[in-house]
């Protein structure tokens, strides 16, 4: 099953990032984005997870171009399907781990999952607000909430780039264990060479073009 489709974006900040960029991902697959920093990894991330839109081009999700949903249509999917797990971790600070992962599960109808919690080594630190746990915590407390949702895609920047090789191993494992579980799909950004040849296809972007290398 098609879950996103972007054909021709194109987009400029100072200078065009990119232009001409057209990819699919299909349920269970997993899509890795590498390149050098700068080269616009993140913004195509963004306009793929209808976070910015793109001065050229269009973003489909589930066969439907998001420029013409209402607003409540795509809302809904953003709230449901899309699951973001960026670098900046956007956790409620005031809240203990455990709230913060009590929040996604009520928007989303679901529950939490102690195995999942155990997997990411965070279940002994549940109750402690977020603001006391390390970089590498909150990175995985991001990781536990957007699985919690149990979303359709997951857009994922640098998701091990605070994490020890150990760590960054289970949450790989985890991620792809997701996808084939939950009939999912992944679109990842890493400057983890080997994390993204483990995806189904590796794209590079790289002067302003989005070429496949596998």
């Amino acid at each position: 099953m098609n879950l996103l489709t972007a054909n021709k974006l194109s987009h400029t900040f100072d200078t065009n990032l990119f232009h001409d960029i057209t990819l699919e991902l299909n349920s269970q697959e997993s899509i890795a984005i590498i390149g050098l920093s700068g080269s616009g990894k993140s913004t195509l991330l963004h306009i793929l997870s209808t976070l910015l839109t793109p001065d050229e081009g269009s973003v489909c999700l589930f066969g439907k171009d998001i420029s013409t949903m209402k607003d409540k249509e795509l809302s809904k999917i953003k709230r449901d399907d899309l699951g973001l797990v960026f670098q900046q971790h956007y956790l409620f600070k005031g809240f203990s781990c455990k709230e913060n992962l009590e929040v996604a599960a009520m928007l989303s109808n679901q529950i939490i999952d102690d195995e999942l919690l155990k997997r990411l080594n965070i279940y002994e630190t549940k109750e402690q607000k977020v603001t006391q746990l390390s970089g590498g915590q909150q990175q995985r407390v991001s990781i536990a909430r957007v699985l919690t949702k149990k979303p359709k895609i997951l857009f994922v920047d640098e998701p091990t780039g605070n994490l020890d090789a150990k760590t960054g191993d289970e949450v790989k494992k985890i991620f792809f264990e997701y996808l084939k579980e939950y009939n999912a799909g992944m679109i990842l950004v890493t400057h983890n060479e080997k994390f993204a040849m483990d995806c189904d296809k590796v794209y590079r972007l790289e002067n302003k073009k989005l070429r496949l290398i596998k």
